[in-house]
């Protein structure tokens, strides 16, 4: 089954055909699709803003699409950076300068009091433009320096089963992550939402 997938993010399109493709998914990016934009993220919520994304890439294509909002919640910084994960240092802020804001921000946190996770909610709408969701959570703590080398965002300070993100190989990572979490579960709900749909009853059901 094809799904376009509402993100211009080149890292999280491999994240997502990596775990979706053994389930038998073709995951195109919106350019594949020949349809391109960038959504404003206006929601208060993660969910909001998956539904943002989705919507506005099905009403500009009629296709089935998915789209997801994660982020970091911090316990000791009263769950930020939140749904401003990707734009903490600033509206065009990388990665690099991201993680530095956070572990200034932690500079006078210890280690027991680092507890972290991450958060990812996914919107998925249907060929019928109904909307589907899904949600994961990766508990873990905030390091102390940058570890690792794979990943993106946050992965080389986020910490979970003694390793960070960073660290893990791809398979490790989608195993644990919130958003692995998440798109087993959306891959569940779309072949149930199949099933359904080509069901017929026998005579005397």
């Amino acid at each position: 089954m094809k799904l376009i997938l509402a993100t211009n993010n080149p890292s999280k399109l491999e994240e997502f055909r990596r775990i979706l493709s053994p389930l038998g998914f073709e995951v195109l990016s919106q350019s594949e699709a020949g349809f391109d934009m960038q959504v404003e993220e206006t929601g208060k919520t993660f969910a909001e803003n998956a539904f943002l994304k989705a919507d506005a890439i099905y009403r500009a294509t009629g296709l089935p699409t998915v789209a997801d909002d994660s982020g970091l919640v911090v316990k000791a910084l009263k769950g930020a950076p939140g749904v401003y994960s990707a734009r903490y240092a600033g509206e065009h802020a990388t990665d690099e300068q991201n993680n530095q804001k956070l572990l200034n921000e932690l500079i006078y946190v210890g280690v027991e009091k680092r507890q972290a996770k991450f958060v990812c909610s996914i919107c998925y709408i249907d060929p019928n433009g109904e909307a589907h969701y899904t949600d994961g959570v990766c508990e873990g703590r905030i390091g102390f320096a940058e570890r690792g080398e794979n990943g993106f965002g946050y992965d080389p300070l986020f910490y979970a089963n003694g390793k960070s993100f960073a660290e893990m190989t791809d398979a490790e990572k989608d195993k644990y992550s919130h958003r692995g979490r998440a798109l087993r579960q959306l891959a569940a709900i779309v072949k149930e939402l199949n099933e359904v749909k080509i069901y017929t009853p026998a005579k005397g059901e």
